[in-house]
Formats: structure tokens, C-alpha cells, sequence
């Protein structure tokens, strides 16, 4: 056609009839590249000596530079080696979760059903926004939602969404709540805060999840706005102080939430949901239950006790991909009335969810979420529970708690370590006392990044509320033994003492 250039001619890429994954050509090429690409991990796998790559950050980072000269948006492309040569160096050089070593962080090892079953749903690429994004996927996770809400002892009118982590979880659980206890005085979500004659705050132990103020900050009733509560000796919400507080509260401050943790970051700990419940009720304001660590334990025969009077709360966290052992990302958030969704996350847009196609039964799963692309996340969890069942990933979830039983023991046997708290589900949290006069929390925090750096042990820290750091092993592999840990925590000893006896980073 006069005046536009011509079509330039098509890569040769663009060709092969094996460049769309979903195409029958292309799963065939994706089941060939997943077997190569394993193939080549596997085998760098198996040159690895620890959980960790014995490299600093600095080392690490030049290694990148010299196997990616061009970074990793190269002009033009070089083909499967390239690919292959990444797979490699990926595995070589990442954390390995499934070595028994690895024990810091609420990061379990994925289950190889579940991972399978994520390249399906990578591989067909739907969304739950629509219907027709994705309708298997759509119905699956209603189905999913659906099990979740009666395991956690709601009724039929509940309802909830995967979302993409335990933060995102509890954003909106406290989106909700902000809209509910507010939404009688003011048009909060057309004009926002401006104008409210109260001041909205959010209650939470000192030992609840930094989420709880960042979410607060987020909807914009400042990160001034939680009211932080003790705990207890048993790390958990003092529900004496809680009363106190709310009763002491300033005139014109007016509760949202009370914030309980079923399972803090650092001991595990789960707060006393029934008082807490009882006190939510007293109020009148919600109870939003962070069971983003200890969620699992509705799985499990031995340990869901624990979670008595969940099934009081309005809303609840459960982070699938800890401890039910998902690939990242698969957290859920569960809410004991359905029409709370409705109210804060029910939109409807035409050209995704117009009225006429959900009268008619299209509707998909945007009204649910603050996300609008969202994958099929159902896919690998329901996969994990049809091949395992609730009772196969409840016993991983009592053997790893039997492993933080043993760890506990063997440090309280032992001369140089020191147990801080009783394990509460998978959570050991301890230190190591020098044999000299070297500061015990600079020799604790220096031997820990020697173990970091030699790449031999993962273990976890934090500090105490007063002031003192701690080691923490956050056991998460079920496959792990107790000679395992024995080792694990005479790897902590002997850098411990090399520290003392160098003075390395002292």
C-alpha cells in the first residue's frame, strides 16, 4: 500500500510451531525443556555442599556479571545453551531449601506435585479475574475457598481469595475492616479520612507481623495508628493489657481491629484467640486472626487445638506456601461473611464483569480481590491435597514439629546454647554462650553470617523486645532427621567458638 513501509520479514522464532506453550507443539517443547532444564540443576545440585553458595553478596554479584556480559536482556537472543547454562548456575548458586541444613526462615521446600502442577498453570496462563480467563481455574479455587472456609469452622455465607502472600492477606483484612466499622460515618472509600470526628486504631501484640502497620500506613490510617500490646511469657498477646487498653483508650479513638498472630514470626507463638474473640465482640469491632505461620495446623490431628476459637474471627491469614509446602506464591485470605468482599472488593467493570454475564453465571473472580490478573494458584494446591490429603500434609507438618521438640532438647542439653523459648509448631529459638568474655550478641550475629558465608548451615535471628540477639531454627523440612539437626547445631557451635578464638567480626 503506497506510503507504509513494508511487513519486515518475521524472526525465525516467531515460526516454530513450538513457540507457544499452550499449543499441543509447545507443551510437548515445555515437558522436553523442563526435563532438560532439571536435568542440568540436578546435576549442579549434586556438586553443592551446603544450603547456600560459600560466596560473599560481592562475589556472588561479580560471578553474574562475568556469565551475563550482556545482562539479562541481551539484544539478541542465544538460544537453548543460554538457557541451559542458567539453569545451572541458578541451581548451583541458590539457597537449596531441601538440604536438612537450611532452617532460618518460614520457607519450606516445595512439594514436587505442587510444582508439577505449577508449570501446568503457567503453561495454559489463566487469569481468575473472568470467567473466561479462566474457567477450570475459577471453579477450582471456589471449590478450594470453599474447603478452607469449612475446615476453619465457618458457616456457608463465608467466603475468601487467594492472594499473593501473608502481607497482601492482610491488607485487605483490614481494608475490610477499615470499611466496615467506618463506612456508617463517612463515604471512606469516595472521600477517604478527611472529615472523621474519630481517630481509627488497629490493636496487635508487639510480636505481630510488621504487615499489620505497613497495611495501616497503606490505608492511609498512618502506622501511628497500632496500638501495640505486650505479651505474655508465652510470647503471645497479654489479653489482660489488651483489655486495658481498650478500656483506657482515648474518647475520640475508635478500634477497627484487634490483630491476633496464630503463629508469630519469631517463637510460633499463637495468641489466646478465645479471649481475644470475646473482647472483639465486647467492642464491637473485628477480629482478624494472622494465621499466615500457623494456618497449617488445621491439617494436622495433633496440633489444630491450637487454633480453638478461629472460627470466631471475621477474617483469617493462612500462607499455603509455608505450611502446606506451595511453591510462592499461595497465601489465602478467609472471611467469615461473605458480603464483606462485596462490600470493599466487588467491582464490577464491563468489559471484564458486566451485570448481564454474571446474572447469566459468567462471573469470574474479580469481585474478590484487589488484584486483576491473578493465576491459577488452586491448580498446585489442589493438587498437593488430592495426592496427599489433608492427613499427608497434617503429618509433615507433626513431623517437623517432632524436629523442633528434638532441637530444643539438644540445646538445652548442651553447655554452650541456651533455649529461649519451649517450641510452640516448628520454631526453635536459642543463642549461643561464649566460653569467653566476648559480647554474646556480636559472637551470635558474627557466626551466623560465618555459617552464611562458608554456605555450610542457614539459621534464622532476631532480636529480642529488650535488646539481645537470637539464633532461630525454623524447621520446615519433613524429610530432615534428628541427626540432622545434631549436626546442624554443632555447625552453630564450632563457628561460634571460631569466632570467639579469631575475633572474626567482632
Amino acid at each position: 500500500m503506497p506510503g507504509h513501509a513494508p511487513l519486515a520479514p518475521a524472526p525465525s522464532a516467531l515460526l516454530e510451531p513450538d513457540l507457544l506453550a499452550a499449543d499441543p507443539a509447545g507443551l510437548a517443547e515445555v515437558g522436553r525443556l523442563v526435563t532438560e532444564l532439571t536435568r542440568e540443576a540436578a546435576g549442579a545440585l549434586r556438586r553443592r555442599s551446603g544450603p547456600l553458595p560459600a560466596l560473599t553478596p560481592d562475589e556472588l554479584s561479580r560471578l553474574i556479571d562475568t556469565q551475563l556480559p550482556d545482562g539479562p536482556l541481551p539484544r539478541t537472543g542465544k538460544g537453548r545453551a543460554a538457557v541451559l547454562a542458567l539453569a545451572r548456575s541458578y541451581a548451583a548458586h541458590t539457597v537449596d531449601l531441601a538440604d536438612p541444613r537450611a532452617a532460618a526462615h518460614l520457607q519450606p521446600p516445595a512439594l514436587s506435585i505442587a510444582a508439577a502442577a505449577d508449570v501446568l498453570a503457567s503453561v495454559f496462563n489463566a487469569s481468575v479475574d473472568t470467567w473466561d480467563s479462566g474457567p477450570y481455574a475459577v471453579e477450582l479455587e471456589r471449590r478450594l475457598i470453599r474447603s478452607l472456609t469449612g475446615l476453619a469452622g465457618y458457616g456457608p455465607g463465608a467466603d475468601g481469595v487467594l492472594t499473593p502472600g501473608g502481607t497482601a492477606s492482610n491488607l485487605q483484612a483490614l481494608l475490610m475492616a477499615r470499611d466496615a466499622v467506618l463506612g456508617d460515618r463517612a463515604d471512606i472509600r469516595g472521600t477517604g479520612l478527611t472529615g472523621l470526628a474519630v481517630r481509627p486504631v488497629v490493636y496487635c501484640s508487639e510480636l505481630a507481623h510488621f504487615s499489620v502497620a505497613r497495611a495501616c500506613a497503606l490505608l492511609g490510617l498512618g502506622e501511628h495508628a497500632v496500638r501495640t500490646v505486650p505479651a505474655d511469657a508465652g510470647h503471645r498477646m497479654d489479653a489482660a493489657a489488651l483489655d486495658h487498653a481498650l478500656t483506657s483508650r482515648a474518647p475520640d479513638e475508635i478500634p477497627l481491629a484487634i490483630v491476633a498472630t496464630a503463629g508469630t514470626t519469631d517463637y510460633g507463638s499463637i495468641d489466646p484467640l478465645p479471649e481475644l474473640a470475646a473482647l472483639a465482640r465486647r467492642e464491637g469491632t473485628r477480629l482478624h486472626v494472622d494465621a499466615a505461620y500457623g494456618g497449617g495446623a488445621l491439617f494436622s490431628d495433633r496440633l489444630r487445638h491450637l487454633l480453638t476459637g478461629l472460627e470466631a474471627a471475621d477474617t483469617v491469614t493462612i500462607d499455603l506456601h509455608k505450611t502446606a509446602w506451595q511453591p510462592a506464591a499461595a497465601s489465602v485470605l478467609l472471611t467469615r461473611d461473605a458480603r464483606d468482599l462485596a462490600a470493599t472488593t466487588g467491582l464490577r467493570v464491563a468489559y471484564l464483569n458486566p451485570d448481564d454475564d454474571g446474572a447469566a453465571g459468567y462471573d469470574g473472580l474479580l469481585g474478590n480481590s484487589l488484584a486483576t490478573t491473578r493465576r491459577a494458584d488452586a491448580v498446585k494446591v489442589a493438587a498437593t491435597f488430592l495426592a496427599l490429603g489433608r492427613e499427608g500434609v497434617g503429618a509433615m507438618l507433626d513431623a517437623c514439629h517432632d524436629l523442633a521438640g528434638h532441637a530444643a532438647a539438644a540445646v538445652t542439653a548442651h553447655p554452650r546454647l541456651e533455649l529461649t523459648a519451649e517450641p510452640v509448631l516448628t520454631t526453635v529459638v536459642f543463642h549461643y554462650t561464649p566460653r569467653t568474655g566476648a559480647d554474646p550478641d556480636a559472637v551470635n550475629g558474627a557466626l551466623r553470617r560465618r555459617l552464611l558465608r562458608q554456605g555450610t548451615a542457614l539459621v534464622g535471628r532476631t532480636d529480642l523486645p529488650g535488646g539481645g540477639v537470637r539464633l532461630k531454627l525454623t524447621l520446615l523440612n519433613p524429610q530432615a532427621t534428628k541427626t540432622d539437626l545434631d549436626e546442624l547445631l554443632a555447625a552453630v557451635v564450632a563457628a561460634g567458638e571460631a569466632v570467639e578464638s579469631t575475633g572474626e567480626h567482632l
